[in-house]
């Protein structure tokens, strides 16, 4: 009897101290451990409730509207304005700086020895270490996402529904613009530029800054479904390293493409 009861003890102990975490099929690198499998019976009351708590068969499964009136992903969606917010202020805060004219290297270094290339190097790396430091945060509420690239991506590759699509991608853009405020409340004045936030369109035309803006973004999303979100991929890397991987696709597409060019300070920031 009291082997029994001892028993019930440790259980009790064990569902009390078990955390909840709600399957997503878009969650960052937990996207490998935290599904279910769509064709289990037993699933059917979730996957009413969360359809992308697994992998979606069809664009149609993704379509029910019901999900805007599911408060969780209200909620969610608050928690990514929150994260954003953050991550974008303080990467932004880090990369802010008086406006200067394009630097001209004038050593045999080039623009390797100028900063103009060791800027950019600094940024990069803040940028690798605290969007890995913020997806391992948010990721187990709202699957770390903190970019609407990203949300867009998940949305056409079949893991998230559409009502959290729109929700998240509105709380993403909120939090970017609500970091924006702050960061110009900080500084004390609007005189300031962003690595990743200005082109000089005497130097880059707007043709050419969409061009490396697109290009640069495919390769974000590419590389972070390689790394994080192809399920697949889960004995490769394992959710551990999914973060880390992608902060450093981040870092390296932030730090890469803002020295080339004169006028271009690279593919956006810690909320491209």
């Amino acid at each position: 009897m009291q082997r029994d009861v001892e028993g019930l003890n440790e259980q009790a102990v064990e569902h009390k101290l078990k955390p909840a975490i709600i399957p997503f099929a878009g969650r960052i690198g937990g996207n490998q451990d935290y599904v279910v499998d769509r064709s289990n019976p037993c699933n059917a009351e979730l996957l009413a409730k969360v359809p992308d708590a697994a992998p979606l068969r069809t664009f149609r499964d993704g379509f029910d509207f019901r999900g805007f009136l599911d408060s969780g992903v209200w909620k969610y969606a608050l928690v990514e304005c929150i994260g954003t917010m953050m991550n974008t202020f303080v990467t932004a805060w880090i990369g802010a700086h008086p406006p200067s004219a394009p630097i001209v290297p004038h050593s045999q270094a080039g623009i390797y020895g100028t900063t103009g290339f060791l800027a950019p190097l600094i940024g990069g790396i803040t940028n690798w270490l605290f969007l890995t430091l913020f997806i391992f945060t948010f990721s187990p509420a709202s699957g770390g996402h903190l970019n609407p690239t990203i949300t867009l991506g998940t949305f056409f590759a079949r893991l998230i529904s559409f009502p959290r699509l729109i929700l998240y991608l509105i709380g993403q853009t909120a939090g970017g613009a609500l970091a924006g405020l702050i960061l110009e409340a900080a500084y004390g004045s609007r005189d300031f530029l962003v690595g990743g936030c200005f082109v000089d369109t005497l130097f880059v035309p707007v043709k050419d800054a969409f061009l490396l803006e697109f290009v640069y973004c495919l390769c974000l999303v590419f590389l972070a479904f390689g790394v994080a979100l192809d399920p697949r991929q889960a004995g490769v890397f394992g959710p551990a390293l999914s973060p880390w991987l992608v902060g450093l696709v981040l870092g390296l597409l932030s730090w890469g493409s803002s020295f080339t060019r004169a006028g271009y300070e690279g593919a956006g920031n810690g909320n491209s």
